[in-house]
């Protein structure tokens, strides 16, 4: 059952109570939140609008679109000014009320146009069953995100980068792996998805009989999905706490669960994904090519992160070609310089959503980043 927790539910719901709630198959009808209902204040250095866009596969993706304001930067796009724009998005079961606004909110403070977007089947977007994953859609999601920056006349098309957090850190290395128009790829307290939904965590799952045991148990929760027409709740991060939850649930917890990251339309925060919804992260190793990546990237992980393995084995494969966790062997990189690997000291996981009391997020090496490589 451990395994069938992590293949199904993400790294999060290894620790979750199962819940009894349903989600109807029928597709979801857009409606935009227009109060602010973010986990964070609005800044007086942006403006902020809500904005849709459309994915190759049909969804609505729903965003929160950031912009300097002039009194920041003295420029607006009424004067022709193109600003260098990023598409932020993570981490993964979380929306854009919580920590991808944030670091949103906080580039457009520094000069970027950036958009923190709801990926398919989550928060605000389309797409049902509601709380679903798959690799490739989700990796369109960030594409679908540059091609909406690209198009507006504000943005220079030629000066776009991504910001992926936890999960979505991994999604956004595999966007930048098929895209060359992400000029700068920012990985901020990375998993890799598809590694940890087949192999568990640590890779203590790494087998085809644990494999085997969990494909029976999805096959049968699609099984009820399908005889009866709606998908079952896995459960969140769990509540009530357990005393002896390790730290890294705690931490968590003390994320999604109080009023520091809690959001109503957070999968992590409530009922979590669908028994079966990252199903086809189990059957799939996407960062086959990022040894490939040309243009820049920053992974970024905390020294106490109990994921620091998959940022640190990341980086070592996008390097050489080969590493811990990864079954290929390939070339090394053909541009090497333009990517670093930088660890927070005493940073855990949850403190790059938000800083944590520590205030850690390394803001002004990620502007920095970006302003030399877009």
């Amino acid at each position: 059952m451990k395994t069938l927790f992590i293949l199904a539910l993400s790294a999060l719901s290894l620790f979750a109570s199962a819940q009894n709630k349903t989600t109807s198959m029928a597709e979801q009808n857009i409606t935009l939140t227009q109060e602010w209902d973010k986990t964070f204040a609005l800044s007086e250095k942006v403006n902020h609008e809500k904005v849709t866009f459309k994915t190759q596969y049909g969804f609505t993706i729903v965003a929160d679109l950031y912009t300097p304001s002039e009194s920041s930067n003295g420029f607006n796009g009424s004067n022709g000014f193109k600003y260098p724009a990023l598409a932020v998005c993570g981490p993964f079961g979380a929306v854009k009320e919580q920590c991808s606004g944030l670091y949103a909110m906080t580039m457009a403070e520094r000069g970027f146009i950036t958009l923190a977007f709801d990926p398919s089947f989550i928060g605000e977007s389309s797409g049902e069953p509601r709380r679903t994953a798959s690799p490739d859609i989700n990796t369109e999601d960030f594409l679908a995100a540059v091609d909406y920056l690209s198009l507006r006349e504000d943005v220079d098309a030629e000066k776009i980068g991504i910001i992926g957090i936890c999960g979505w850190g991994g999604i956004a290395l595999n966007a930048a792996a098929i895209d060359p128009r992400i000029k700068a790829t920012a990985v901020m307290t990375m998993y890799d998805m598809s590694r940890v939904n087949g192999n568990g965590y640590f890779d203590a799952d790494n087998s085809e009989a644990a494999r085997f045991a969990a494909r029976k148990a999805l096959a049968a929760e699609r099984m009820k999905a399908a005889q009866t027409g709606n998908t079952t709740a896995g459960g969140g991060v769990v509540d009530p706490l357990p005393e002896d939850a390790p730290q890294f649930v705690k931490d968590y917890y003390d994320y999604y669960k109080t009023p520091r990251g809690y959001h109503v339309r957070s999968g992590n925060s409530n009922d979590g994904w669908h028994t079966f919804g990252c199903q086809a992260y189990a059957n799939t190793r996407f960062l086959y090519y990022i040894n490939e990546i040309r243009n820049a990237v920053l992974i970024v992980h905390g020294e106490k992160a109990h994921s620091r393995y998959f940022g640190e084995n990341a980086f070592e494969y996008m390097m050489t070609g080969k590493a811990e966790g990864y079954d290929a062997v390939r070339k090394p990189n053909p541009v090497p310089e333009n990517k670093e690997l930088m660890i927070i000291p005493g940073a855990s996981h949850c403190d790059l959503y938000d800083g944590g009391k520590d205030k850690v997020i390394p803001w002004d090496k990620l502007e920095k980043f970006f302003a030399h490589n877009l």
